[in-house]
């Protein structure tokens, strides 16, 4: 049995639970925030013998018998709103977390991607450390609340020659990568109040989405200066042309070596191919989409990861 750490509302976790079925595996997939109030627990040690069980009432379905997790965005656990006192409230939720995140350390499954590296891997300045450790071309970048720094870093390049960005974005927080504007310097000191990533801005021939999925890799083009946003593709998205991309091999092999070190068997890679051809690392997203590729290249990206965690559980259940 595959276990499927994700919501019902995942368009990615229905494509690759519908390919595992395909394959003629078996997935469970389960919402994280109906745990405590709707989704029961069981762990139980007894006699030098255990038992992890997690589900609906009847809990039926038995952990020991998981071979492979896809950790896929699973929500935070929602306490009862019957619990009124905030420090109740705090206390509930974080009794939760903890025994949730000790069952996944102690299950024996293959995971993608091992929760804890999937968060750390989601540190943008870690993600720049170990891309530049492996030899990945990057932009220079600074990451301060020193107004001074930024003031400095922006006078060297030119304030139409540096983007700047956040750590991270929700749907009701969404922050695009923007390119300073002169009208926006005078804004500066407020990085004071919070610390920004500031970038050189790097020219695009095409943006590359590099999709990878264990020993595969899944490079595509995304013609971001034909939309109406050159800086940051997802703003135009739906409008943007997208098709099946070559990386040079020493990219690929700088690419994989990078997977290794953060320890991730999934990971979906933004780059930028500049007019003269060199191919620039911006970041990672452990958990990022993939869909919007596949539907438009024909990359079989679900169907590769659902090969992957049925060949792992598979493999498990062999053992």
């Amino acid at each position: 049995m595959i276990l499927i750490l994700s919501t019902p509302r995942d368009e990615h976790a229905q494509a690759v639970y519908g390919e595992i079925l395909k394959l003629g595996g078996s997935a469970r997939l389960l919402d994280l925030s109906d745990f405590p109030q709707r989704l029961g627990l069981i762990m139980r040690y007894e006699q030098g013998r255990h038992r992890y069980a997690l589900g609906c009432g009847d809990m039926d379905f038995d952990m020991d018998g998981c071979g492979a997790a896809w950790w896929r965005r699973p929500q935070q656990p929602e306490v009862s709103v019957s619990i009124m006192r905030v420090s109740h409230r705090q206390f509930a939720a974080n009794e939760s977390s903890e025994a949730l995140h000790g069952l996944w350390r102690a299950l024996d499954v293959f995971w993608v991607n091992d929760p804890l590296r999937d968060q750390a891997a989601q540190r943008k300045p870690y993600q720049l450390r170990v891309a530049q450790d492996v030899g990945l071309e990057m932009p220079d970048t600074l990451i301060t609340n020193c107004i001074g720094q930024v003031r400095e870093f922006v006078a060297a390049r030119g304030f139409d020659r540096v983007i700047y960005k956040a750590f991270s974005a929700t749907e009701e927080e969404w922050r695009e990568t923007r390119l300073l504007k002169e009208n926006e310097l005078e804004m500066i000191e407020n990085v004071k109040y919070a610390p920004v990533i500031f970038q050189e801005y790097v020219e695009a021939e095409v943006d590359l989405r590099v999709t990878i999925v264990g020993d595969k890799i899944f490079p595509a083009a995304i013609y971001s200066q034909e939309t109406s946003y050159k800086v940051d593709f997802r703003i135009d998205m739906t409008c943007a042309r997208v098709e099946v991309a070559q990386l040079p091999a020493e990219t690929e092999r700088q690419l994989h070596a990078f997977m290794g070190r953060l320890g991730l068997v999934f990971g979906a890679i933004d780059m930028r191919r500049t007019p003269n051809g060199r191919h620039v690392f911006l970041e990672i997203n452990p958990a990022g989409q993939w869909l919007f590729v596949e539907q438009r290249t024909g990359q079989p990206i679900s169907a590769a990861l659902a090969q992957l965690l049925c060949e792992k559980d598979q493999k498990a259940a062999e053992r």
